[in-house]
This record gives C-alpha cells, structure tokens and sequence, in this order.
C-alpha cells in the first residue's frame, strides 16, 4: 500500500478521532480509504446515470417539451385509460 501524507481541517481531524474512538474504524487509515472508495463508487453509479440519460435523450424517444407540456400529455394519456 502507497504512504501519503496529508493535511486535515481541524473538525475532519475530530471527526476521525471519534470515529476510531468509537470504534467504527481501527483507524484513521481505515476510515480514509473507506471514503475514498465509498465517494468512487458514488462517481461510478452517476457516472452509470449520466450514460443512461443520455442514451435516452439521443434515441428520440422524448420530446423537448417545457413541464407543463409534458404535464398535460400525461394528462391527457391518464384520460384515455
């Protein structure tokens, strides 16, 4: 494992203390990389998102519409039900 060093504000530098204090991580070490890896995996799942909405945009499905159109579609669609 790569050794980093770095800097922390002082309410981070608390907030890890009482995490390894309270036991939820054996260390400030643990703690970090949990982070890290807990914030990548958020990136990849909007990542995820941003591909999927994007396809749907391309393929010509949707309509640029303003809400309220889009509103009065739906509407509309609930009518003929």
């Amino acid at each position: 494992m790569t050794r980093q060093s770095i800097s922390l504000t002082a309410p981070n530098e608390e907030w890890l203390k009482k995490q390894v204090n309270a036991e939820e991580f054996s260390s400030k070490s643990e703690a970090i990389n949990y982070l890290i890896k807990k914030a990548r995996s958020q990136e990849e799942f909007y990542d995820f998102v941003r591909a999927k909405l994007d396809k749907g945009e391309k393929s010509g499905f949707v309509k640029k519409q303003t809400k309220e159109q889009m509103l009065a579609e739906f509407k509309k669609d609930l009518g003929d039900v």
